[in-house]
């Protein structure tokens, strides 16, 4: 591995330490609802126990998404130290953790990298929709 592409990893692995920030509201957000809904369910209105259910139901695809994304921070990390010598590496102990299947042709460091960010951006939106959703629902709790 060049200079270049672990300066390109260790690039990336911070960026998606950074979103750890966002991984730690998403949660915050979903454990609340989950309080709020456990502790005083029956005294909300409808729409806002539709609300806070949604930012429950959301958090469980953010709470997998922020998995993945620390994951991949620590592969990042692994090739920019050198603990991973190589992408194909990479791949094999990957393949046989059941993370990747058999891959024909190795996948390029800069496309893994776009990947890395994608789901980032997406990670990010399920928890933009969260805080939507959660101040719907606080928004309408007095609604009955």
């Amino acid at each position: 591995m060049t200079d270049h592409e672990r300066a390109l990893c260790t690039a990336t692995a911070r960026l998606l330490q950074a979103a750890s920030v966002i991984a730690a509201w998403g949660l915050g957000l979903s454990l609340i609802s989950i309080g709020v809904l456990a502790l005083t369910g029956r005294s909300l209105s409808m729409l806002s126990c539709m609300g806070f259910g949604a930012v429950a139901i959301i958090g469980i695809f953010e709470r997998y998404m922020a998995l993945r994304l620390r994951l991949d921070v620590g592969l990042f990390d692994g090739l920019a130290s050198g603990a991973i010598p190589s992408l194909s590496t990479l791949d094999v102990a990957l393949q046989k953790l059941g993370l990747r299947h058999s891959p024909d042709a190795p996948r390029a460091l800069a496309d893994r990298v776009q990947g890395a960010r994608q789901l980032m951006q997406r990670h990010g939106i399920a928890v933009a929709c969260q805080s939507a959703m959660f101040l719907l629902a606080l928004l309408t709790q007095d609604l009955r």
